[in-house]
Protein backbone atom coordinates (compact mmCIF):
# COMPACT_ATOMS: atom_id res chain seq x y z
CA UNK A 1 0.00 0.00 0.00
CA UNK A 2 1.31 3.44 -0.92
CA UNK A 3 2.15 5.86 1.86
CA UNK A 4 2.02 9.64 1.97
CA UNK A 5 5.31 11.50 2.18
CA UNK A 6 4.21 14.75 3.83
CA UNK A 7 3.02 16.01 7.19
CA UNK A 8 -0.73 16.18 7.73
CA UNK A 9 -1.98 19.68 8.46
CA UNK A 10 -2.51 20.29 12.17
CA UNK A 11 -5.83 21.12 13.78
CA UNK A 12 -4.63 24.66 14.43
CA UNK A 13 -4.44 25.29 10.69
CA UNK A 14 -8.14 24.60 10.21
CA UNK A 15 -9.23 26.58 13.27
CA UNK A 16 -7.97 29.90 11.95
CA UNK A 17 -10.84 32.36 11.48
CA UNK A 18 -9.63 34.10 8.31
CA UNK A 19 -11.04 31.80 5.64
CA UNK A 20 -9.66 34.00 2.85
CA UNK A 21 -6.12 33.57 4.17
CA UNK A 22 -6.64 29.84 4.64
CA UNK A 23 -7.77 29.61 1.01
CA UNK A 24 -4.46 31.11 -0.05
CA UNK A 25 -2.46 29.00 2.40
CA UNK A 26 -4.00 25.81 1.01
CA UNK A 27 -2.41 26.49 -2.38
CA UNK A 28 0.61 24.22 -2.67
CA UNK A 29 -0.68 21.83 -0.02
CA UNK A 30 -1.49 18.27 -1.11
CA UNK A 31 -4.93 16.67 -1.08
CA UNK A 32 -4.66 12.92 -0.53
CA UNK A 33 -7.15 10.05 -0.68
CA UNK A 34 -6.45 6.41 0.16
CA UNK A 35 -9.48 4.34 -0.80
CA UNK A 36 -9.20 0.55 -0.91
CA UNK A 37 -5.47 0.83 -0.31
CA UNK A 38 -4.97 2.95 -3.43
CA UNK A 39 -3.44 6.31 -2.62
CA UNK A 40 -3.91 9.26 -4.98
CA UNK A 41 -2.69 12.80 -4.39
CA UNK A 42 -2.62 16.19 -6.06
CA UNK A 43 -1.15 19.62 -5.30
CA UNK A 44 -3.90 22.15 -4.63
CA UNK A 45 -3.72 24.90 -7.25
CA UNK A 46 -7.16 26.55 -7.03
CA UNK A 47 -9.49 27.36 -4.13
CA UNK A 48 -12.51 29.50 -3.23
CA UNK A 49 -13.43 30.95 0.16
CA UNK A 50 -16.98 30.99 1.60
CA UNK A 51 -17.94 32.67 4.86
CA UNK A 52 -21.14 32.74 6.89
CA UNK A 53 -23.09 34.69 7.88
CA UNK A 54 -22.45 37.68 5.57
CA UNK A 55 -21.41 35.97 2.32
CA UNK A 56 -24.45 35.64 0.04
CA UNK A 57 -22.66 32.98 -2.00
CA UNK A 58 -22.22 30.76 1.06
CA UNK A 59 -24.65 27.89 1.61
CA UNK A 60 -24.90 28.99 5.24
CA UNK A 61 -25.61 32.66 4.45
CA UNK A 62 -27.30 34.32 7.46
CA UNK A 63 -26.31 31.19 9.41
CA UNK A 64 -28.85 29.07 7.58
CA UNK A 65 -29.03 25.62 9.16
CA UNK A 66 -30.22 22.80 6.90
CA UNK A 67 -29.50 19.10 6.69
CA UNK A 68 -26.86 19.88 4.07
CA UNK A 69 -25.22 22.86 5.79
CA UNK A 70 -25.14 21.47 9.31
CA UNK A 71 -21.65 20.09 8.73
CA UNK A 72 -20.40 23.62 8.04
CA UNK A 73 -21.11 24.63 11.63
CA UNK A 74 -18.82 21.94 13.04
CA UNK A 75 -15.29 22.63 14.20
CA UNK A 76 -12.80 23.10 11.39
CA UNK A 77 -10.98 20.09 10.03
CA UNK A 78 -13.83 18.10 8.49
CA UNK A 79 -14.91 17.60 4.88
CA UNK A 80 -18.04 19.11 3.39
CA UNK A 81 -18.95 17.30 0.17
CA UNK A 82 -22.15 18.06 -1.72
CA UNK A 83 -23.69 17.16 -5.05
CA UNK A 84 -23.92 19.95 -7.63
CA UNK A 85 -26.50 19.72 -10.45
CA UNK A 86 -27.07 16.12 -9.39
CA UNK A 87 -23.80 15.14 -11.05
CA UNK A 88 -20.65 16.68 -9.57
CA UNK A 89 -19.32 15.98 -6.08
CA UNK A 90 -17.67 19.14 -4.73
CA UNK A 91 -15.10 18.84 -1.95
CA UNK A 92 -14.86 21.59 0.67
CA UNK A 93 -12.78 22.00 3.81
CA UNK A 94 -14.65 23.29 6.87
CA UNK A 95 -12.60 25.86 8.79
CA UNK A 96 -12.73 28.07 11.89
CA UNK A 97 -14.27 27.38 15.29
CA UNK A 98 -17.54 25.50 15.69
CA UNK A 99 -20.53 27.62 14.79
CA UNK A 100 -18.79 29.92 12.32
CA UNK A 101 -19.67 28.02 9.11
CA UNK A 102 -16.62 28.90 7.04
CA UNK A 103 -15.41 26.63 4.24
CA UNK A 104 -12.95 26.45 1.36
CA UNK A 105 -13.90 24.81 -1.93
CA UNK A 106 -10.98 22.95 -3.50
CA UNK A 107 -11.42 23.65 -7.21
CA UNK A 108 -8.36 22.04 -8.82
CA UNK A 109 -5.25 19.99 -8.13
CA UNK A 110 -2.13 19.12 -10.08
CA UNK A 111 -1.74 15.29 -10.10
CA UNK A 112 1.22 14.04 -8.09
CA UNK A 113 0.73 10.42 -7.01
CA UNK A 114 -0.93 7.55 -8.89
CA UNK A 115 -1.95 9.57 -11.93
CA UNK A 116 -2.74 6.29 -13.66
CA UNK A 117 -5.64 5.61 -11.28
CA UNK A 118 -6.91 9.18 -11.68
CA UNK A 119 -6.94 8.70 -15.47
CA UNK A 120 -8.80 5.42 -15.07
CA UNK A 121 -11.44 6.98 -12.81
CA UNK A 122 -11.95 9.79 -15.30
CA UNK A 123 -11.79 7.62 -18.42
CA UNK A 124 -9.06 9.79 -19.89
CA UNK A 125 -5.64 9.21 -21.42
CA UNK A 126 -3.78 12.47 -20.71
CA UNK A 127 -2.95 14.25 -17.46
CA UNK A 128 -4.14 17.71 -18.48
CA UNK A 129 -6.57 20.32 -17.16
CA UNK A 130 -9.55 18.14 -18.04
CA UNK A 131 -8.34 15.50 -15.59
CA UNK A 132 -8.36 17.50 -12.34
CA UNK A 133 -8.92 21.15 -13.36
CA UNK A 134 -12.35 21.74 -11.88
CA UNK A 135 -14.03 20.78 -8.60
CA UNK A 136 -16.25 18.06 -10.04
CA UNK A 137 -13.64 16.31 -12.17
CA UNK A 138 -11.07 16.68 -9.40
CA UNK A 139 -13.29 14.85 -6.93
CA UNK A 140 -13.94 12.07 -9.44
CA UNK A 141 -10.23 11.66 -10.15
CA UNK A 142 -9.52 11.36 -6.42
CA UNK A 143 -12.51 9.09 -5.79
CA UNK A 144 -14.34 11.57 -3.53
CA UNK A 145 -18.14 11.38 -3.28
CA UNK A 146 -20.69 12.95 -0.94
CA UNK A 147 -20.62 9.86 1.27
CA UNK A 148 -17.42 11.33 2.69
CA UNK A 149 -19.04 14.53 3.91
CA UNK A 150 -18.37 14.98 7.61
CA UNK A 151 -15.23 12.85 7.63
CA UNK A 152 -12.37 14.15 9.75
CA UNK A 153 -9.28 15.34 7.90
CA UNK A 154 -7.31 15.08 11.15
CA UNK A 155 -7.82 11.49 12.26
CA UNK A 156 -4.90 9.15 11.63
CA UNK A 157 -7.45 6.66 10.30
CA UNK A 158 -9.00 9.12 7.86
CA UNK A 159 -8.94 8.11 4.20
CA UNK A 160 -8.95 11.77 3.09
CA UNK A 161 -6.50 14.37 4.35
CA UNK A 162 -4.38 17.36 3.38
CA UNK A 163 -0.65 17.43 3.94
CA UNK A 164 2.31 19.78 3.65
CA UNK A 165 5.14 18.65 1.37
CA UNK A 166 7.06 21.90 1.65
CA UNK A 167 5.68 23.57 -1.48
CA UNK A 168 5.16 27.23 -0.55
CA UNK A 169 3.25 29.52 -2.93
CA UNK A 170 4.29 33.14 -2.51
CA UNK A 171 1.77 35.97 -2.68
CA UNK A 172 3.08 37.20 -6.04
CA UNK A 173 2.29 33.81 -7.56
CA UNK A 174 -1.35 33.85 -6.45
CA UNK A 175 -4.07 35.17 -8.76
CA UNK A 176 -7.20 36.55 -7.06
CA UNK A 177 -10.50 36.85 -8.96
CA UNK A 178 -14.29 36.55 -8.39
CA UNK A 179 -15.68 33.12 -7.64
CA UNK A 180 -17.30 30.91 -10.27
CA UNK A 181 -21.06 30.47 -10.68
CA UNK A 182 -22.19 32.85 -7.94
CA UNK A 183 -23.83 35.61 -10.00
CA UNK A 184 -26.91 35.36 -7.75
CA UNK A 185 -24.86 36.58 -4.78
CA UNK A 186 -25.25 40.28 -5.68
CA UNK A 187 -22.33 42.36 -4.37
CA UNK A 188 -20.68 39.25 -2.92
CA UNK A 189 -20.28 37.86 -6.44
CA UNK A 190 -17.65 40.53 -7.04
CA UNK A 191 -15.46 39.54 -4.11
CA UNK A 192 -12.04 38.31 -5.25
CA UNK A 193 -12.21 35.12 -3.23
CA UNK A 194 -11.08 32.68 -5.90
CA UNK A 195 -7.36 31.94 -5.72
CA UNK A 196 -5.19 30.26 -8.33
CA UNK A 197 -1.53 29.42 -8.69
CA UNK A 198 -0.10 31.60 -11.43
CA UNK A 199 0.86 29.73 -14.63
CA UNK A 200 -0.64 26.44 -13.42
CA UNK A 201 -1.81 24.28 -16.33
CA UNK A 202 -4.54 22.79 -14.13
CA UNK A 203 -6.59 25.90 -13.45
CA UNK A 204 -9.16 27.66 -15.63
CA UNK A 205 -9.08 31.30 -16.75
CA UNK A 206 -11.00 33.93 -14.81
CA UNK A 207 -14.73 34.06 -15.58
Amino acid sequence: MAKSIGQRLAKSFYLQEDVVQISKDLLGKVLVTNFDGQLTAGKIVETEAYRAPDDKACHAYQNLHTKRTSIMFEEGGVAYVYLCYGIHHLFNVVTAKAGMAHAVLIRAVEPLDNTELMLERRGRSKANRQLTGGPGVMSKALGITKEWTGVSLLSKDSLIWIEDRGMKISEEHIISSPRVGVDYAEECALWDWRFRVKDSKFTSPAK
